[in-house]
């Protein structure tokens, strides 16, 4: 299962209120590296190729979304989204051009959906020579979860403008894939349109475990977790960063391909008691069922 124009995901931005806090926590205790810095914006960077996972740039007393980067397959992808984007109703925001500012260069089109959320595409973007995996740090971004009021027009938007495919659904929630992982992004089916979390993908279990751990003695516990889910297969540990950010460590997430049989939510029901394949941990609580709605892309990003 793939895009014929998407690669991958590469990056997501943040307003923050506070930079050296954000670099303090998201070095010290999330195992970030700095991979650039200026005034007003850090990059951060994991073990993998990408120049950096995550952009948090200096904003204001409340965080906001700035964007999500994905990885297009070719320079004439970008032309081809660029078109695809208008006639699926979102908004050209950047047509392609030189990404002078960005440390990893590249061009970049820059767009808007139809409910306001902001997507940057590049290519030929610079890519690090990738570090042996280092236990406990994370390697790269695997997926971002957005809220959505109206699940099936993103869904559509997604697979017009983008090339995505429905993975699977589930009841909360339309997994949709571009390459071998199960699902980059998916929809959190929602009466609201934020930042559900960010996924980061940990070498095995073992760092997914031992980075539970590291964040509880810090003062941040697993807000759900330790368990494995259904679509996907992979391992998690759910977190809120210090501005209330949801961010979760995984591992282990299924590769999948064309022969790969999408389910619907009637296939991914759970016996009671259950929110996972192991049904260790207790369904996610309040404190975290709030984080995942108060994260909302910036108006003027």
């Amino acid at each position: 299962m793939s895009s014929p124009w998407i690669e991958s995901l590469r990056s997501v931005a943040l307003f923050v209120p506070d930079l050296a806090k954000a670099e303090d926590f998201y070095t010290r205790t999330w195992n970030l590296e700095v991979a650039h810095r200026d005034d007003d914006t850090l990059y951060l960077r994991g073990t993998g190729s990408n120049t950096y996972l995550l952009a948090l740039h200096r904003g204001g007393d409340v965080p906001q979304l700035r964007q999500v980067t994905l990885r297009a397959r070719s320079r004439a992808a970008l032309d081809a989204i660029q078109e695809r984007v208008t006639a699926a109703g979102g908004t050209i925001l950047a047509a392609p051009h030189e990404l002078s500012r960005d440390p990893a260069g590249g061009i970049g089109l820059k767009f808007k959906d139809p409910h306001g959320r902001v997507f940057q595409v590049v290519h030929d973007d610079a890519r690090r020579t990738e570090d042996a995996p280092v236990a406990d740090r994370p390697i790269r971004l695997t997926h971002v979860v957005l809220n959505s009021h109206a699940v099936d027009e993103t869904k559509a938007f997604l697979e017009q403008a983008l090339g995505f495919r429905l993975a699977d659904r589930t009841g909360i929630m339309a997994f949709m894939n571009c390459d071998s992982d199960h699902h980059t992004i998916a929809i959190g089916i929602s009466d609201n349109d934020a930042l559900n979390h960010i996924a980061f993908l940990m070498p095995d279990f073992e760092s997914v475990m031992r980075g539970g751990g590291r964040m509880k003695d810090a003062g941040f516990p697993i807000q759900w977790g330790p368990g494995r889910h259904g679509p996907g297969n992979n391992l998690f540990n759910y977190f809120i960063d210090p501005f209330g950010v949801v961010i979760e460590y995984t591992a282990e997430v299924e590769q999948v391909d064309d022969s790969y049989e999408s389910h619907g939510p009637e296939h991914w029901k759970w016996p009671p008691g259950r929110v996972d394949q192991w049904g260790i941990s207790p369904p996610p609580g309040a404190t975290l069922k709030e984080a995942q709605k108060r994260i909302f892309f910036a108006p003027n990003s």
